[in-house]
Order: structure tokens, then sequence, then C-alpha cells
């Protein structure tokens, strides 16, 4: 049996691209790490597999908790982590979800060919930071009353196509058709929504940007076909969240939590980890308040598109939908926690159960918390859009500003395998702080631009030096990775254009 230790935490390969930590101690559950070798080592420097064995602690927990080909350390739960807890007799925990809530990107395809872009980069990104507000703090693209402040909290994208800023194929091609059911707005703080007000439609800052991209590579012709994708063609990927609103949302949930369940934080062996036991009024205030958080974060990217089209139309004089095509091709979260149902072993109670005291399998209600991961539903699942149900659901993998991205399709393992989930992006080496110290803004834009004809703009060069493409893992092998293991099957690869950041 192969074997690796990395600060004190043992892994053993099951399979090539699996590694599991076997249970001990007060783990409810094993927990697994879906890397190659190279990405092994790199998840292996900083916190991930010591955070990824205390998230085994929480109550509830199904199966082994995971760790996709991205991971790294966060807050309590690593990034790139997945687990699923029962919903009936485990917890939900914010820290597993993350601060910003619904953190997630979209792609927008055009009918725009590369060489209709090349020669007015500058124009296209100078216009595009002009019209779409990014950065630290407030400005959006509407005015965030309080009508449409609880419209968007309640009723998520559908929301924004009776307001006008979308087109009806939009909801058709957002995960969950834009809008989180559980949604209850009552529960969202009132200083959340306050911090939200005037940031509806903006990018914020961080690893947050918009970005033009041509489609250099496409691997499986039938799928593309179905996301209307083509090689040389322009899309437009958006990547922010829920900006102030689901930051402040998950902190106080979290001080609620803090006090009024110190007793199972208490058992925990980290705090950021803290969870409301499921059935409890504040397990079931924060799930409808995160739902709402949700569809908040849906309504931003939605607003963002909806000023993309326009820039769009201006800078080529044309109809963005009907001449320029610009159709939403599909919108995913990745800092969710959601009510599904999966198959996991149970014992003769009929309740969750793990090694040898598994009797059956059984199909249980869980929370699916997913923290810098993708749902990635297969071919058939009847959540995936109608569009899509025979190829499976789009994923969409952002990598580093010099690095291209990629789009996947839910793949036919990542049921039985990962919970329906798989990676998210490229996954960070190195933290903010350090990224500032080895690499300069201005030197970074200026290789870009010299080196891969990559036009960025930002608010500032610190910025620009904290997403530099060195501070980043290989997204190729975080995909070659997702590919073999089933979990999201390569469809194409993009390569960037022209990017602005907050």
């Amino acid at each position: 049996m192969t074997t690796r230790e990395y600060g004190g935490v043992r892994l053993e390969r099951v399979r090539e691209h699996v590694w599991e930590i076997p249970r001990e101690g007060g783990m409810t559950v094993p927990a697994r790490v879906f890397a190659s070798e190279p990405l092994l080592e790199a998840i292996g420097e900083d916190d991930t597999l010591r955070q990824l064995r205390n998230a085994t602690h929480l109550p509830g927990m199904v199966e082994p908790a995971l760790c996709m080909p991205d991971g790294h350390q966060g807050y309590g739960f690593p990034v790139g982590g997945v687990g699923a807890v029962d919903a009936e007799v485990g917890c939900i925990s914010p820290g597993a979800i993350g601060y910003d809530v619904n953190c997630g990107v979209r792609m927008l395809r055009t009918t725009l060919e590369y060489e209709d872009v090349r020669g007015r980069e500058e124009e296209l990104v100078d216009a595009l930071f002009e019209a779409i507000p990014s950065g630290l703090g407030g400005g959006g693209v509407i005015d965030g009353t309080a009508d449409a402040i609880e419209g968007a909290l309640e009723r998520g994208v559908e929301w924004a196509v009776e307001a006008g800023y979308g087109i009806e194929s939009d909801l058709a091609r957002c995960e969950d058709e834009g809008c989180r059911p559980d949604a209850k707005p009552a529960f969202v703080p009132q200083k959340a929504k306050d911090r939200g007000r005037n940031q509806l439609g903006s990018l914020g800052s961080g690893n947050h940007f918009l970005e033009v991209q041509r489609v250099t590579d496409v691997d499986a012709g039938a799928t593309a076909d179905a996301y209307g994708l083509s090689e040389g063609q322009i899309v437009v990927l958006i990547h922010c969240g829920s900006r102030g609103l689901g930051h402040q949302t998950c902190s106080e949930y979290l001080r609620r939590i803090e006090t009024e369940h110190a007793d199972l934080l208490s058992s925990l062996p980290d705090k950021e980890l803290a969870a409301a036991p499921a059935g409890s009024r504040l397990a079931e205030e924060y799930y409808g308040a995160m739902s709402a958080c949700i569809n908040f974060a849906w309504v931003n990217r939605q607003l963002i598109t909806h000023r993309t089209r326009a820039v769009f139309g201006d800078v080529f004089d044309a109809d963005p939908i009907d001449d320029l095509g610009m159709e939403l091709l599909y919108d995913v979260a990745h800092n969710v926690g959601k009510k599904e149902t999966h198959e996991v072993g149970v014992g003769p109670d009929g309740l969750p159960a793990v090694g040898d005291d598994v009797t059956d399998h059984a199909e249980r209600e869980v929370y699916v918390h997913r923290k810098g991961a993708t749902r990635a539903f297969p071919a058939g699942h009847e959540a995936v859009p109608a569009a899509y149900r025979d190829v499976g659901q789009p994923v969409i993998i952002p990598g580093s500003m010099g690095a291209g991205s990629y789009v996947l399709s839910g793949g036919a393992a990542s049921m039985e395998t990962s919970f329906g989930s798989t990676a998210h992006g490229a996954g960070r080496l190195m933290s903010r702080t350090q990224a500032k110290r080895e690499f300069h803004g201005d030197e970074v834009s200026e290789s870009l631009e010299a080196e891969s004809a990559i036009y960025v703009r930002a608010q500032s060069g610190a910025t620009v030096a904290e997403e530099a493409p060195g501070v980043y893992k290989d997204v190729d092998e975080v995909v070659a990775v997702s590919d073999a293991l089933g979990i999201g099957d390569r469809v194409a690869r993009t390569f960037p254009v022209c990017n602005i950041k907050g």
C-alpha cells in the first residue's frame, strides 16, 4: 500500500488519484483527497489536510469527507471541500459553505469569433471596466431599493428577468433555474441587507473577475455542440458572489451558533466549523437565509450579464441577443449548502453508518456542503436543464489569468464518487500576502499583454499581483484528475482575451 504523510496527516492510496485519511480518534468518517501526485504535494504544503480531517468530526457526516483536486487551505473547512451531512441527525455548518455564499461562475456564449475582437481588445476591456462596478465597497448596476433587495433574495433570477435585466432562457440555463425555493429573506440579517443594498451588479475584489475568452480546443464534439461551443468562438466568464450581504450573513450566524450551540462547538476541533444541529430553529433559519443569499448572488451575476450585453452591443454596434447571440450557457454555484438526496451506507436502524456498521444502503436527505466545489450532475439527472440532459450538466472551471479555463460536463461517476461534485478552479498555491511579496501588478499586466495578448484592467496593482498566474495550481492537471475519475468530463478549453478585476 502506498502511503504519504504531510504535517502529521497520513494518507493511503486507494486507487489512482484517490487518497484516504483513515478514520481514527474523533473522526466520524474517513476523508478522501482526489489528486495526482503533483497536486497532492501542493495540497500537503498548507493546512488543507488537517482542516479536512477536522471536518470529519462534524456529527452526521456520511461517507468520506472529500477534497477536490484544486483544494487549498480555507477557514475551518478547506476550499475544495465537499461534505454530506445527514439532514435528520446531523448538522449544517456555515463555515463549511463559506463566507461568500454562492460565489460562482457563469459563461455567456456569443457568435463572435476571435478575429472579430482582435485589434479591439483595449477598446473592449476599457468599456467593460468603465461599465461594470468592481473593487471593495459599494457601487452596483441598480439602486438597491428595499423592494429590489427583497425581490432578489426571494425570487432570484426570475425577479431580474421580470424587471428587464435578462431573457427567459437565462432562467433555464442557471443552476436551480436561478432560484432556491427554500429562501427566507426574513432570516437575512438587516445589516447584511444594508451592506448588499448598493452592491447588486458588482464584481467586488479578490479573485472575482469578468473575462472575455476564446475557445481554443474542443474535445467532446457532441457535448460541445449541445453547449453551443466551437473553436475560435468568443465567450465571457463572470465570477463573483453575494458580496457583503453573504459575508455578513455568514458572520452573524456563526456568532449565533457559538452562543446558542456552544455544546456542539466545544466538541469540534476548530471553532470555524461551528454548526447548528439539524432540526434546530437556528439550522432552519440559517438554511433559509443562506438560500436567500444564493438567490442574491445569482441576481448579482445576472445584472453584470445585463450590463455586459449592453457593452458588447455598443462596442460592436449590434444587438447583443439577435446579432451577437449573447446567451447564457450556464451558471454554477460553488460556495453552497443544499438539501439533496443521495444513497449512503446505513445501519440496522436505517440511520447513516460507516465501516463495519454498514448493513445496507439507502437514500437519505443530506446537507451537501460544497465550499469551492462545483455541482457536476451527470447526463439523465432530472436537475440538469432539458437542453443539456442528454450530455450532462455544464461545469465551468476558471483557471488563472494566464492559463485559461475549462468547460466540463457532469461525469457518469460523480454521484457515487463525489456527491455529484467536482473542482471549482485551479486552486491557490500561495496566500495573497505571499503573492504580493513575489509579484508586482504592473509587471504581471505588462507581461500578460506582451507575451500572451491578454489585456487586464484592475482597480489596483495589488489585486493583479494577488491573482498572478504563478499563484495558482496547474488547471490542466486539476481537470485531468476530474476527467480521469469520471466526475467531470473535459469538453472545451478557453484562453483569456481581456480581463477586468476589482
